[in-house]
């Protein structure tokens, strides 16, 4: 499961052999929540709210970051 950043304890993931919408997992211990890349929406999970905001903060500053990271790892859905 590549990890490609991880702050406060909270782990960002983006898989190989995903699906569509480009998206974003976050780990917070029991916690996860996946995020759209390109609208910021939560998909589907569930998180603290002070690590969503953080996770949140993160996006921000690192979706186009994520979304070549996603597209790296799933050619096939570009």
């Amino acid at each position: 499961m590549p990890k490609i950043d991880a702050f406060d304890g909270i782990k960002i993931h983006i898989y190989n052999g995903e699906h569509r919408p480009p998206h974003i997992h976050a780990v917070y211990n029991d916690y996860e929540i996946l995020i759209l890349i390109e609208s910021a929406q939560i998909y589907a999970g569930a998180m603290p709210n002070k690590q969503l905001k953080k996770t949140f903060d993160w996006l921000t500053g690192n979706a186009d970051y994520a979304l070549e990271v996603f597209y790296e790892l799933n050619p096939e859905l570009k």
